[in-house]
């Protein structure tokens, strides 16, 4: 589809990919149309925009901005140990919301921080080649999927890496351990393959990994072929999704971060690790920047503590080793929050649903009511979103500063 000239230049915020060659229309009823893209998901996150705007809330009663900013700050300050999770928010939001970390003593982490550590502790641990989407477009004669295709998380995802278009005379798709992409069927110049698993996808990527460094093992043929395959090419780029991945999922993005290694001694390859949904990638880049730590940290007394397995939301809270919850996401009300009985505040975009107990803020989504700006999925681009209607609403930034100064204000 051709954007018509009614419709508004959109870069859309709703997945990594951050598509920003769509458009919106608007339309009657107060939903943006999608024009350009017939992306379920996108047009799945737009629906939640027609309702009326939210209005904050304690204890599950409407209340005015202020009495609910007084509560909420001090919900905060009163606490021995906060966490701050959840993090649906851009790069603006992020940077405000550090200093009331800081404020707190509290603890950080993202609603997908278990598939955001996968890649960051093997990172800390063994170091790792990544790609970019323009890189795989332009070079990559094969692409290999692991674990599933990502098009079901990333419905654009195929065209973002020019899968289909004749850049490369030919170009390979292969899947490894899930069936091939029907999507795929039929584009012009691919072919697609699948490969099963051989035990699980650990076992599956360290044969691999053994076979692109030509060691003597007993792989299965599929597996050894891929692997010369790989070798032959002249730029092999390799994907997957972090949330994907089961657990001590790092053991298997570090046996991929080999078979790049191995491969990168003779040609060319690259990881793309597709993940950073929420705006999650984009707010671990901003507190690393700002603290020197990523997510997973907590800022106490003693200073920064990074903990990336004892500080996961989950675990915090079935301990009961936090006292007060900060629920961010601006973007939706998936992944959902935690069912707790911790006191909570929660900063919150359209279908944010208001605690029972504690307090709800309403803030704008950074790309519909608001500006702001988000990391891509490969994480060397930080796109601008720009608003595309007035709701009328504070983005995280002005709520985290305005509780920032009230919060220091208790305090002192």
């Amino acid at each position: 589809m051709t954007p018509t000239s009614s419709a508004t230049p959109w870069t859309c915020p709703f997945c990594p990919l951050l598509c920003d060659g769509f458009a919106l229309e608007a339309r009657d009823g107060g939903v943006p149309a999608l024009v350009g893209s017939d992306c379920t998901r996108a047009r799945a996150a737009l629906a939640r925009f027609g309702a009326a705007a939210a209005t904050p809330a304690i204890d599950g009663q409407a209340a005015s901005l202020d009495a609910a900013l007084d509560a909420a700050a001090r919900l905060l300050a009163g606490a021995r140990q906060p966490l701050f999770a959840g993090l649906g928010t851009d790069i603006d939001g992020a940077r405000a919301l550090y200093p009331l970390t800081c404020a707190t003593g509290a603890i950080s982490d993202a609603a997908s921080g278990e598939a955001l550590m996968h890649g960051l502790r093997a990172l800390q641990d063994r170091g790792q080649f990544t790609t970019t989407l323009a890189e795989v477009r332009n070079r990559a004669e094969i692409v290999v999927c692991f674990g599933g295709s990502p098009r079901e998380a990333m419905p654009e995802i195929w065209r973002r890496i020019g899968i289909g278009e004749l850049l490369v005379p030919q170009r390979e798709v292969v899947f490894v351990g899930s069936p091939a992409d029907a999507a795929l069927a039929g584009l012009p110049g691919v072919t697609t393959t699948s490969i099963p698993l051989e035990g699980d996808l650990f076992d599956t990527v360290a044969l691999l990994s053994a076979c692109t460094a030509q060691r003597r093992v007993h792989a299965p043929a599929a597996i050894a072929a891929l692997a010369e395959r790989l070798r032959a090419a002249r730029y092999a780029a390799l994907l997957f999704e972090p949330a994907r991945l089961p657990a001590q999922g790092m053991l298997i993005v570090e046996a991929l971060n080999q078979v790049v290694t191995h491969l990168n001694r003779s040609t060319r390859a690259g990881l793309l690790p597709l993940g950073g949904v929420d705006g999650s990638s984009s707010v671990n880049q901003t507190f690393t920047w700002l603290s020197g730590l990523p997510l997973r940290s907590r800022a106490g007394p003693l200073g920064l503590e990074h903990e990336p397995l004892r500080h996961e939301t989950t675990s915090l809270l079935a301990r009961g080793d936090v006292d007060a919850l900060l629920w961010v996401a601006s973007f939706g009300s998936e992944p959902a929050r935690p069912a707790t009985d911790v006191p909570t505040v929660v900063i919150g975009g359209p279908g944010v649903a208001a605690p029972a107990k504690g307090v709800f803020l309403p803030a704008t989504t950074p790309g519909i009511g608001g500006i702001g700006h988000l990391f891509r999925t490969d994480g060397v681009v930080a796109l601008p979103l720009e608003a595309v209607r007035d709701d009328g609403l504070p983005g995280v930034a002005d709520l985290a500063k305005a509780l920032t100064a009230r919060v220091k204000a208790l305090k002192s």
